[in-house]
């Protein structure tokens, strides 16, 4: 997955794919409310979720919006709120194909995803509106006009999203590549394991074949065989019945053998 245009639209501060927002489903909830504006009860959603419990109400709303628009995807809500990775990797790049499929890829650009956030749950963030109070007595002690005072504090706002944007866009794009190379190690690793699972296949395919052969397969060695590759019980070894029939095989070949002496 090279990026989510969703959260390029609306960026958000990630903390990383399994934790944050990511795992928090706050992210999920503005990734439709981009493809469905107005759909997602926005005022629901906590972007500052921490708690398992919080993160929870976050899901049920996407949950909700799911089943008003008529998607057929369940969500795992346990899985995703324990925060692993590729878990919530996996669960973002299904949504971002599926906002795909639905706008072809192209955003609205009247779509604002600051003000839409901004009707989120309230009181997320107490430390930023603590400093806010004391940034605009700092303006008004060097500013004599208010009108020069509201143009400071707006450009200083813009300065600050804009790096705040770019920081956490590099930091996003970094936990991408990286779980991306997770997964595709673990898709190697299964590769290897269905080649050596196909080779061990083969290997019993040609054993069977050569046990159903017309000359051999009335022997003891080829029947006991056939009862380990033919045996029903996954969890019980068939290898002692097997062993048992060649026991009682060879003690009747011995006794006839014994017998034939006498005479």
């Amino acid at each position: 997955m090279e990026s989510l245009d969703c959260l390029r639209i609306a960026p958000m501060k990630i903390d990383g794919v399994g934790t944050g927002m990511a795992a928090s489903g706050a992210v999920q909830c503005q990734m439709l409310d981009t493809t469905y504006p107005g759909v997602v009860p926005m005022h629901k959603v906590n972007f500052d979720a921490k708690t398992e419990y919080d993160m929870i109400q976050n899901y049920k709303v996407l949950q909700e919006v799911f089943n008003k628009l008529k998607i057929d995807k369940h969500i795992e809500v346990s899985r995703l709120v324990k925060g692993r990775p590729l878990d919530n990797l996996e669960f973002l790049q299904w949504l971002k194909r599926y906002c795909d499929s639905v706008n072809g890829g192209i955003m609205n650009e009247n779509y604002n995803p600051i003000e839409r956030r901004s009707k989120g749950v309230k009181d997320r963030n107490p430390r930023a509106s603590q400093k806010n109070p004391k940034s605009l007595q700092t303006n008004n002690m060097y500013n004599s006009g208010p009108d020069d005072t509201i143009g400071l504090n707006k450009a200083s706002g813009f300065r600050q999203v804009k790096t705040y944007v770019a920081a956490d866009g590099a930091n996003f794009s970094g936990q991408v590549q990286a779980l991306s190379k997770e997964i595709a190690d673990l898709k190697l690793s299964v590769d290897l394991l269905e080649k050596e699972r196909d080779f061990y296949f083969v290997k019993l395919r040609e054993i069977e074949i050569l046990c159903q052969t017309p000359e051999v397969e009335n022997l003891p060695m080829s029947v006991a065989v056939k009862k380990i590759l033919y045996a029903a019980d996954a969890k019980e070894s068939a290898l002692p019945e097997a062993e048992e029939y060649l026991a009682q095989f060879s003690n009747f070949e011995t006794k006839s053998d014994n017998e034939a002496r006498k005479f």
